[in-house]
């Protein structure tokens, strides 16, 4: 197995022939981060392309050093026996690439649970978080690239905080697709999803809350001067102001649009929630292959009767079927269950879909250059 860089095209073509993969780990992310110097690496056997990835160099400062970045990666066959056959070559050629520690995120499932079970988990004044609870499942491979990360030396890293806030590991997820593999009804899904989000999703309707799907430059609605992705944006910074975060600039929005439409038309879209032409809730929905995402969401203050969140997330569960989509990710959770916790209402609106939380590996490090891997934790944890 040998590791090289690869041309982004190559990359690309190389993510259409796998069933999916994070969005995180596209050629079009790095034009997003652009403050990040960006590589497309490829393993080779011999000359056939069996693995890609996105890697995202970090500028130690005052050194010209790097902390190399794998958003949720590497795409390489994490079920295999040997996970050093595959990690080997690639932190040689970090390191050759002036890297003093490398972060990943493998893609594995290590514990699923049934939205009952979280339910019943908040219920239960014993029940802290998600691992005081037997899970519905515990997945083989997750277990073992784990033990072996752990054998090789890599760090797991606490997903909160930290280093570009790192990406969940907790997350949850509405399958779509059954037991046995077969596509979902839009009436099987809906049945699986709790008593109030039903009703909401039937008030919104008789309410007269209408849902557009768009891409990001067209009109907000006909006959507006104003794009999509810029009434998005005033109602997220209005959602910001509310619930009190630091909203991102619409020229992040603008890039990330027009960095992952420019490799797929059909990876980015905006989902409208207008009520008597009021907008009421809107959503930014990516799709890579058979896995769709609920990226960032808004709402108004007003009128929240109507229940246009509902209404915009129904629509987007609906699209993803229609777009053959497998899972529907409401990306992160936390994992906490205590009732008094102020993110466990984050955990129970998506609960209400009646899908699953899913654990993955999360993020591991390994550090090339132990001092400066220091420096840079050291460095880290001032600035946190």
């Amino acid at each position: 197995m040998t590791v090289r860089e690869i041309p982004e095209p190559d990359h690309l073509e190389f993510l259409r022939s796998q069933p999916s993969a994070s969005f995180l780990q596209t050629p079009a992310w790095g034009r997003v981060k652009s403050e990040w110097r960006r590589e497309s690496l490829g393993w080779f056997e011999g000359e056939r392309l069996v693995g890609a990835a996105l890697v995202l160099y970090r500028q130690l400062p005052k050194v010209r050093r790097y902390l190399a970045y794998l958003p949720e990666g590497p795409v390489i066959d994490w079920a295999g026996d040997d996970v050093a056959a595959w990690l080997t070559p690639m932190t040689a050629h970090l390191k050759r690439r002036g890297a003093f520690g490398v972060r990943m995120g493998p893609p594995v499932v290590v514990r699923r649970w049934s939205a009952a079970q979280v339910k019943e988990g908040i219920a239960d004044p014993a029940v802290r978080r998600l691992g005081d609870i037997v899970p519905l499942e515990r997945d083989g491979v997750g277990a073992r690239v784990v033990s072996q990360l752990d054998a090789l030396g890599w760090r797991p890293q606490v997903a909160e905080g930290g280093f570009a806030a790192g990406q969940p590991q907790y997350v949850f997820q509405v399958p779509l697709v059954e037991a046995d593999g077969t596509p979902r009804s839009e009436e099987s899904v809906l049945a699986g999803m709790n008593q109030l989000w039903r009703r909401n999703i039937k008030k919104a309707a008789k309410s007269g809350v209408e849902v557009t799907t768009v891409p990001a430059g067209a009109p907000a609605r006909e006959g507006s001067p104003q794009t999509a992705l810029e009434a998005f944006h005033a109602l997220y910074v209005h959602t910001a102001q509310r619930d009190h975060f630091t909203p991102r600039p619409l020229s992040y929005f603008r890039t990330m649009a027009e960095a992952l439409e420019s490799e797929d038309p059909d990876r980015f879209r905006l989902h409208l929630a207008h009520h008597e032409g009021d907008l009421v809730a809107a959503t930014i929905a990516i799709r890579v292959g058979t896995h769709a995402w609920y990226s960032y969401g808004a709402s108004s203050t007003e009128k929240r009767e109507v229940r246009g969140s509902n209404a915009v997330q129904w629509a987007m569960i609906r699209d993803a079927l229609a777009a053959g989509a497998t899972v529907y990710d409401l990306r992160g959770i936390t994992d906490t269950l205590d009732a008094e916790d102020p993110h466990v209402g984050l955990i129970q609106f998506k609960v209400g879909t009646g899908g699953q939380a899913v654990e993955y590996a999360g993020e591991w490090d390994l550090p090339l250059n132990r001092a400066l891997y220091a420096a840079f934790d050291l460095y880290m944890k001032r600035r946190g």
